[in-house]
């Protein structure tokens, strides 16, 4: 749902950076590196302490090199196969310090079980709908599809985070981590019956003797 708004961040706010950084030599790689850096010790040094707003503001800076370092490999040419696996794989780790460092939160200053597991849950499902769509593609099939992709679940979450703390009303927070872990269900159920309609009638097709 996000992803259309990627064009006008590139083309038109983000544009500048990508120019600089590519003069300075930098590779887009090292840029990945740095975001999924900047957005685990956001989440990890800050949500556990309490401090959800300040956690929140550090992640989403860092955040906008998932943006950054695809437009800096597409304009200088240099993307490659191992960068779009760096990528994905490091965004796995950045999701996972998000929603590990609010499990940590509930579990200390946030003094709630129920939503630390369901901090954990998340982390689970959003895992998973990532999992199902990369397992499908190596099998030659189509996952895509959903309520929950990665952006959408990323931007809910820092922004109830961020927002819930900024005027003091955990609940939006809680109800957050409801809608994204019905959400996240829904697209990891959906994913595995979409999948699974392609199995059956590929399995069903004859098989053409060589």
């Amino acid at each position: 749902m996000l992803e259309r708004f990627k064009a006008f961040w590139q083309g038109v706010v983000l544009a500048p950076v990508v120019n600089l950084l590519l003069k300075l030599g930098v590779h887009p790689d090292l840029v990945t590196l740095v975001g999924t850096l900047g957005v685990a010790v956001g989440a990890l040094a800050f949500y556990p302490r309490g401090e959800l707003l300040v956690g929140t503001l550090v992640i989403a800076a860092f955040v906008f090199s998932d943006m950054i370092d695809g437009a800096m490999a597409r304009k200088s040419g240099t993307s490659s196969t191992f960068g779009s696996f760096w990528d994905s794989t490091l965004d796995r780790i950045g999701d996972a310090a998000i929603f590990g460092g609010l499990a940590l939160y509930f579990a200390a200053s946030g003094d709630s079980y129920l939503y630390l597991c369901l901090s954990l849950f998340c982390l689970v499902a959003g895992n998973l709908t990532s999992y199902a769509r990369a397992k499908a593609e190596s099998l030659g099939l189509d996952a895509k599809g959903g309520i929950a992709e990665r952006s959408d679940r990323l931007v809910l979450i820092l922004a109830v985070t961020g927002l819930g703390a900024l005027f003091d009303v955990p609940l939006l927070l809680e109800l957050g981590l409801w809608v994204l872990a019905a959400a996240s269900a829904y697209t990891v159920v959906f994913r595995i019956l979409k999948v699974r309609r392609q199995a059956i009638a590929l399995d069903r097709s004859p098989v053409v003797p060589e």
